[in-house]
């Protein structure tokens, strides 16, 4: 009996760094772009958590996603103007805080 199976491979992205050198190269505007992807993502997973928990916590949910909201609105601004000076160190320092 034969089985159907189909490898799937993964082609290396461009976008991910891989090697020292990339990781070196990532600019202050790379770190801010993925601290407001990562802080967009992470409130968008407690809003659903928060709308599926069996208390239905609509009030904790509508306030996560209006935080991704925000978050997704810096993304569309980094993409259209350059990062200030510094701001990747203060992206680090919400994500701390």
């Amino acid at each position: 009996m034969t089985q159907n199976v189909i490898h799937l491979t993964r082609r290396p992205s461009t976008a991910t760094p891989t090697t020292p050198q990339d990781l070196a190269s990532t600019t202050a505007e790379n770190v801010a772009t993925l601290a407001a992807h990562q802080e967009a993502e992470n409130a968008l997973s407690m809003a659903l958590h928060y709308l599926r928990s069996s208390a239905g916590n609509i009030p904790g949910a509508t306030r996560k996603a209006v935080q991704a909201l925000g978050a997704l609105n810096r993304l569309n601004t980094a993409v259209h103007t350059p990062a200030p000076a510094g701001a990747g160190a203060r992206a680090f320092a919400s994500l701390e805080g």
